[in-house]
């Protein structure tokens, strides 16, 4: 909302228009304050969901799950509880929308796979070379990373409302990454069931580099992948696979 001046004459004036006798002494033009009321620009759903996200984001790696409520993360949106509700219906939704929707979604095998880097010919898919456009991607996003690593955390409590989830992440990653044609090593043997011990130690690792990453002083995230990635696929027979 803005204030605007307006000039108008005063009766005097008037009068003086009207008759022709001059006004009194100070007579003058009187200023009024017309309010216009600003045009109100109607946000998209997309864009008011994309703006809860990122106020859920921030509040959820400041203060954890348990310390935020909707109306704080509604305070930071700019709009009413109900206008949120709307868009996320219950805390536990919101939560969904962050990880299914948001952090599930992005540095996919499909991303890696139309990014056109080493490694991401479909035809010649390198596991190891997408874990390092993985770690890329999760570097550029570090509120998110220290989003989904509270959660995890706190999800060690069996009444958290993602406490199933992280239980059976390590093998909804596994059915995930098992629908990709990755080339491996034939030493190594068929992806399914040799590659399993592979993948879990890469889930164990990942988590725990980037929690390290998080913390201070902080390390190189991608560098620090590295010197885990030689020692999980060790030359020489990943040698020509990475």
């Amino acid at each position: 909302m803005r204030v605007r001046p307006v000039l108008r004459m005063c009766a005097r004036c008037v009068t003086r228009q009207v008759t022709g006798r001059r006004p009194g002494w100070g007579c003058g033009p009187v200023i009024h304050l017309a309010v216009v009321s600003a045009k109100r620009v109607r946000k998209t759903p997309e864009e008011r969901i994309g703006e809860i996200e990122r106020a859920a984001i921030k509040l959820i790696a400041e203060r954890g799950y348990n310390g935020i409520s909707l109306k704080d993360v509604a305070d930071e949106v700019g709009m009413s509880q109900p206008g949120l509700l709307h868009y996320v219906g219950t805390k536990e939704g919101l939560l969904s929308l962050l990880i299914t929707d948001v952090y599930d979604s992005s540095g996919t095998p499909a991303d890696f796979m139309g990014s056109g880097l080493p490694g991401s010919d479909p035809d010649a898919l390198s596991f190891p070379a997408y874990l390092r456009f993985l770690v890329r991607h999760n570097a550029a996003q570090p509120q998110m990373v220290q989003l989904f690593l509270m959660l995890y955390i706190e999800s060690v409590n069996p009444s958290h409302p993602l406490h199933e989830y992280y239980r059976n992440r390590p093998e909804n990653i596994w059915e995930h990454y098992s629908r990709y044609p990755w080339r491996i090593p034939t030493e190594v043997g068929p992806w399914d069931p040799n590659m399993r011990p592979y993948l879990r130690r890469v889930i164990e690792a990942m988590d725990g580099v980037q929690m390290r990453w998080l913390c201070v002083p902080p390390v190189d995230l991608y560098d620090e992948w590295l010197a885990f990635e030689r020692m999980i696929f060790p030359s020489p027979l990943w040698d020509g696979y990475r």
